[in-house]
Parts: structure tokens; sequence; C-alpha cells
């Protein structure tokens, strides 16, 4: 695989984009289509149409790597607990031994059930019976109108604004310890005062958004961080309704949406660039992301990128939390920026903290290290590459890209190389997306703002 741009400190890179290209250029006189689905709940269907070698002329194993990456990645962008592969029996026999208790598959399989509550399965089907999308998204957001509570749930602070109109009339932000509490009663008190005291800034209160890190159905918190130390009885008779529950307590009948906050930050990029088709990618202590469609929808889609695949490379990095490798966690994040470091010649001194071994680095980068430049570059060709193997499932016009790493020169490095193999090796997509890091201007519309309008009145 000859790379025009390379990834300075990862010979071995092999990034998805050109692995995709290549399996359609090579498959194009002699393969076979596969449509490959992941369903969620309601039926929600995302579909991902393809070209693999034909069954049983020699080139199963590729087909099997190219599908479980693909496949993987359709899961964690999309979300579901049903896999559909159709136009191979052969592959979907494989994924039926991959996606299963004991696979290799079986962090995944165990997650989704966790977060649908269904029990997880591979389906094969023909062509013939292939399924198709069937979307969630719906317009959402960028309603300002009446008197709404907009709340933002953080790790270490959370925010919440009293809007009247579309104009913040009171904000406030919290220092609180989510993570680091058992008891669901603390968690519960704290969201409850922060929305009574944002509605004592109102008349009355006519929609309640909440922006908050995890994976929400219809409302329902299904996984999220901040409930860390909550056991799991707890979590499911105390936490799981804990939105719902404290919009009961603010009112009867309140109007309640609860997003993604990846989400909510690509929605306030979308509401201040007055863009769609915006994804949000945050590197900070992981990737994080969200999505705003070319309709300005949230889509109702996981968007956990951390765990979707970037580099074919079975030697690359393996995620210590879902033991699988290349995926996007260690790319884009803290853990990034350390991988990568002995490979420059820094050598960072173990006892320190992730964070502090990027505040390392990122002094390095401020006083002109060209070892420290070398790491943001390479940073800067896997973002690249990858952003064209996220258009393969994403329809994109804007990327937004935030988070710790990204800040200072290091991220206008990163930036700029990423910009140069968008150039250089995807001039089709480089006419279409532009990449850049949100300026104040950018910045303007808050979180807890812009979640403040993701409920409709009336």
């Amino acid at each position: 695989m000859k790379l025009k741009v390379q990834a300075k400190l990862d010979k071995g890179f092999m990034p998805m984009a050109l692995v995709c290209r290549e399996m359609r250029e090579a498959t194009k006189d002699c393969g076979q289509d596969v449509v490959i689905a992941a369903e969620r709940n309601k039926g929600y269907t995302t579909v991902y149409k393809t070209r693999i070698y034909k069954d049983n002329t020699g080139h199963d194993e590729e087909n099997f790597k190219f599908i479980d990456r693909i496949a993987k990645t359709l899961l964690w962008v999309s979300g579901g607990y049903k896999l559909i592969i159709a136009g191979s029996e052969t592959v979907g026999d494989y994924l039926k031994r991959t996606y299963c208790y004991g696979g290799t598959r079986d962090f995944d399989v165990r997650f989704m059930e966790r977060v649908y509550e269904e029990k997880f399965e591979v389906i094969s089907t023909d062509l013939a019976h292939a399924p198709e999308d069937k979307s969630s998204a719906q317009p959402v957001g960028r309603h300002l109108d009446g008197c709404r509570i907009g709340f933002d749930a953080g790790g270490s602070d959370r925010k919440v604004s009293a809007v009247v109109n579309g104009e913040t009339v009171y904000s406030e932000e919290v220092v609180w310890f989510p993570k680091l509490n058992s008891d669901p009663e603390y968690h519960y008190q704290g969201i409850l005062e922060a929305m009574k005291t944002a509605a004592s800034h109102m008349p009355r209160v006519d929609a309640i958004g909440v922006s908050s890190a995890g994976v929400y159905i219809d409302n329902k918190i299904m996984v999220a961080s901040l409930f860390l130390k909550v056991n799991d009885e707890d979590f499911e008779r105390r936490v799981k309704n804990m939105y719902i529950d404290v919009a009961r307590e603010i009112g009867e009948n309140i109007p309640i949406e609860v997003a993604n906050d990846g989400d909510v930050t690509a929605l306030a990029g979308a509401m201040s660039l007055n863009e769609n088709g915006v994804l949000g990618i945050a590197m900070g202590t992981s990737e994080a992301a969200g999505y705003v469609d070319m309709d300005g929808n949230i889509t109702g889609w996981l968007n956990e990128l951390a765990f979707a695949p970037v580099d074919f490379n079975e030697d690359a990095m393996v995620d210590e939390w879902s033991g699988d490798w290349g995926c996007g966690v260690k790319y884009f994040s803290q853990d990034g920026v350390i991988k990568l470091a002995p490979y420059a010649g820094i050598e960072l001194d173990e006892s320190l903290s992730p964070a502090e071994k990027l505040k390392v680095v990122q002094g390095l980068m401020a006083e002109g290290d060209e070892r420290a430049a070398a790491i943001y570059e390479t940073i800067g060709a896997y973002f690249g590459y990858t952003i064209a193997y996220y258009c393969e499932f994403y329809d994109i016009r804007q990327v937004l890209i935030m988070g710790r790493v990204t800040s200072g020169k290091g991220g206008e490095l990163l930036l700029a190389k990423a910009k140069e193999v968008m150039a250089t090796e995807f001039p089709e997509l480089n006419e279409k997306v532009t990449l850049n890091i949100p300026d104040e201007k950018a910045r303007r519309v808050g979180q807890s703002v812009a979640a403040a309008s993701l409920p409709k009145i009336g």
C-alpha cells in the first residue's frame, strides 16, 4: 500500500480509506456485491454497500478481514443489536462465529446488548432481501422559542442555562464529582438543583434539553461514564430514567430531549457556522464524536468512533478496554500522542499521568521541538486519511476538530497535515469537506444553550 502522504512516525499505518479504495479496484471485474446493515431500536437500520471477492475463489480470508473492519465500523457509527449481511453466506457465517459470546467481538456484542436491551444476532440473506436504510433522523434542536432549560452534564462540572426566546438570562457552572460517587442520589440531587436554579430565573419552564456523555435512547440513560461507580441494580432502578424523573419534578408534561454531548457539540457548531453536515471530533482522554446531518438533524446514531477501526495493520496498538487493534482511541487522543513519543525520540516519565505526559509534549511543541512536531504531523496524516474513511459512512461538509490534543501549535500542524492528505490523496473530497478548529465565532453558541434548543414546544 502506497501512501502519498506518509504518517511520519508510523511506517506500518494502513489507512482504512485506501483499503476500501483498493478492494473496490481489485474486485471491479471479478467481485460480488454485498450489503451490510446494522439494525437498532424501533427497526432503524443503517446500510453500507460494497464489493468483495467472490466466495470460494481463494480470497475468503481477505474478505473476512475486510468485512470484519467494515462491520465493526458500521456498528460503532450507527449502533445496533443486529448485523445483517446480504450477498455472501460465507461471510455471514464468519460474522456469526465472530459476533458471539467468546468470539473475537465478544466486547462489541455485550456492549450493544446493554445499550439496546436485545439479544445480539447476525443474519445472512441474499441480495434480493437486502435491507434498506430506515432513518431515525428528525429535526431536533435550533428551537429557541419560549422559556428553556439547557443542562450540560460534564465529568468535572455541570453547566446549566436559562434561555428565554434565544437569549441566555442566567447560566452557571458548578464543580461536582459524578464519576466518584456510587449513590445515584448524589447525581439526582445535583441535576435537580441545577434545573431548579435555572427555572427560578424564568417565569415558567416550557422545555428542557440535556447534553450528556453516554448513550441515550428515548431519553433513557443506557450507558454513561457519569455513573461509573453506580452498581448495575441501582443503575437499572434509579439511573436509567433519571433525566425523565427530574423533568417531572420541574413540572408536569414538560417536553425533554436528552442527547449525547458529542451530538450537541456538533449541533452548537452547526448553529454557529450556519451549516449542516457537521462532524465534530474531540481529541482528549479518548476520541469523542457527534454528527449533524445534511438536513440539520441529529441521527440517533452512536457515533462512538473511539471504537471504530482506522488502521488495517494488525500490529497496530491494542485498546485495553475493547481488546481490538487499530481503533480511533489510540490515534486521536492523548494516548495517540503518548504512543508516538518514543518513536519521536521523546522519553516521558512513566510516573506522570496521561494528561501530564501530553502537557510535556505540548510544552516541547511550544518551544519548536522538531520531535514533538513529528508527532503532530503523524496524527495529522492519520486524521486526513481517517476523515476520508468517515466519509464512507457520513455525509460531511464541515469537520470541527476540538479537544486538548488540538490546542496550541500542535493542533495547527495537525490540521495542516490533515488538509495536505485530503488535497493530495482525496481531491474529490477536498472540494467538498472543510476541516477546521473552531474559532471564537464558532464557540459562541454554548453547549448548554444548544442543549436548551433540543426540544420542540407543542
